[in-house]
C-alpha cells in the first residue's frame, strides 16, 4: 500500500454495500428484503453492514431474489 492511501475496503462491506444498493433499487426495506430472501432482517442487515460471512447457498438466494446473477451481483467487488 502506498503511504497516505486509506486501506482498501474489506470484501464483506463491499458485498455488503452492493446488496443494499440491489435491494434500494428496488424499493424493498431490509424487512421486505429479507422476508422475500427467507432469511432473517438482523442477517440481512449483518450482510449490508459488513458484518457476515455469507455461505454460497446464501448468496445465490440473494441473487435469485433480486433477479441478478450472481455475476452481476458481485460486480464491483
Amino acid at each position: 500500500m502506498i503511504r497516505g492511501m486509506s486501506p482498501p475496503v474489506d470484501i464483506l462491506e463491499r458485498f455488503g454495500d452492493r446488496v443494499r444498493e440491489l435491494r434500494k433499487q428496488r424499493g424493498w426495506s431490509q424487512e421486505e428484503f429479507a422476508l422475500q430472501c427467507g432469511l432473517d432482517r438482523t442477517y440481512v442487515g449483518g450482510i449490508e453492514r459488513g458484518e457476515r460471512n455469507v455461505a454460497l447457498r446464501n448468496i445465490e438466494r440473494i441473487a435469485r431474489t433480486l433477479d441478478v446473477t450472481i455475476a452481476c451481483l458481485m460486480k464491483g467487488i
